[in-house]
């Protein structure tokens, strides 16, 4: 009866729109209240959720991924892309797609991502005759690769959810392959779309050019190298990688482009402390709520019931996606990595599944929940951005949505997709 209050309260909130950080609090009150306990024990473990040393890295990363936004970072790559794979048929469908992988790697943010290259990209396209609908679609899709490539500040979040054992530094490398794999894929589709709705080629630049767009966005991309070299290498942890990203981003802004004034600097600060506040308080109910999910056992109840659905991993691992594709849909991805890691890791732990292998799965899960209604975020800001209705750019998302499970189902059954990288460093 205690899961039926636990779930029940917090569906109906959800449903009559209460915030999701405001749910899982109030649901685990409602839960504390029925087993007869203290409800201070509610905003003890809220407190302790988020009173977390590594969680520290979060604020940084967000704060350094506002500087490098504001600092117009994101034009500088997208000219890199354009000149790169500009001169393809559908040129500028591959450019969103290649500057999501370049912008993806300073920001860490889906959101960021989508708003960022989105308003770059999607006048641009639409300009030289490029359907709207396509070019959101494209943008929406290729923002989930913000989360797979480091610094993804999701990846320390499940890091911690999982009790810390999990090591960042294998996670952030362990991003690495599926994210470029889910960039190829998306290419492949965005090319073969262009093809049959004849979208134009741009003119390809010439080498010496795309030599001096290189060099004019080498700063922002070397920000990539001194996060993973520095936390794979154990040089600095990802906390300190974090503050370091931070100063860099101020350094690349404020003297090498000389792009962040006073107002965009504040303008960005402001935005880092408003994500920051709320990703927190996420982060802290989502903890409430499931610190109540393993006194009430539920991660054992489902290793029994998992087991007696199958015992072969591959349709254990099927019916996992399929879970955790649907939960995707209807909550944002923080709360979703507390509440998940400690229910789902022992049963794929059970059934031999490496946890930074789980960690990529989940992450990339959760990332195409973000671009599927009724609640996906960045489907949302793809939308706003691009001055469209939500129902027009869904009709026509599926051949990219493809691409997105194509990935999830090789990253899932392949291993070594996740576990190359990891591997091979550690050596």
């Amino acid at each position: 009866m205690e899961l039926w209050v636990l779930f029940g309260t917090f569906a109906v909130l959800l449903v009559i729109g209460v915030p999701v950080a405001f749910s899982l609090g109030i649901s685990s009150l409602a839960a504390i209240l029925y087993l007869g306990m203290p409800p201070l024990v509610v905003f003890q473990r809220l407190a302790s959720g988020m009173n977390v040393f590594a969680l520290m890295a979060i604020p940084f990363f967000i704060y350094a991924g506002e500087l490098m936004l504001h600092g117009q970072i994101a034009e500088r790559l997208v000219r890199f892309a354009a000149g790169l794979v500009g001169h393809r048929k559908g040129g500028l469908g591959l450019v969103n797609v290649m500057a999501s992988v370049f912008f993806g790697g300073v920001s860490g943010s889906a959101v960021a991502d989508a708003s960022a290259v989105g308003s770059i990209m999607i006048p641009q396209m639409e300009k030289r005759g490029y359907d709207r609908d396509y070019s959101v679609n494209i943008t929406v899709t290729a923002a989930i690769i913000a989360l797979m490539i480091p610094p993804s500040h999701n990846m320390i979040i499940y890091s911690i959810s999982a009790g810390g054992t999990i090591s960042i530094a294998d996670l952030f490398t362990a991003g690495i392959l599926p994210g470029l794999l889910l960039a190829v894929l998306l290419m492949i589709t965005a090319y073969w779309v262009a093809r049959r709705k004849g979208y134009p080629a741009e003119p390809f630049p010439g080498f010496h050019r795309v030599l001096a767009l290189f060099l004019n966005a080498l700063p922002g991309l070397t920000l990539v190298l001194i996060i993973v070299g520095g936390v794979r290498s154990g040089i600095f942890t990802a906390t300190e990688s974090s503050m370091i990203a931070v100063v860099y981003a101020l350094l690349i802004t404020l003297i090498a482009y000389r792009s962040l004034s006073w107002e965009t600097f504040s303008r960005a600060t402001v935005g880092a402390v408003k994500t920051t506040a709320m990703v927190l308080l996420v982060i802290g109910a989502a903890s409430s709520f499931g610190w109540l999910l393993a006194l009430l056992q539920v991660p054992q109840a489902m290793i029994v019931a998992m087991k007696a659905l199958s015992d072969n991993p591959y349709v254990i691992f099927l019916l996992l996606n399929v879970i955790l594709l649907f939960l995707g849909c209807f909550m944002d991805m923080s709360p979703l990595i507390i509440i998940c890691t400690p229910i789902f890791l022992p049963v794929v732990k059970a059934f031999g599944m490496d946890p930074v292998h789980f960690g990529v799965i989940l992450i990339l899960n959760l990332g195409i929940g973000l671009c599927t209604p009724p609640v996906g975020s960045v489907l949302f800001v793809g939308c706003a951005v691009g001055e469209i209705p939500l129902m027009k750019t869904v009709r026509t998302i599926w051949p990219f949505y493809g691409a997105c499970f194509v990935t999830l189902l090789l990253v899932t059954y392949i291993p070594q997709i996740s576990l190359f990288l990891p591997q091979l460093l550690a050596k």
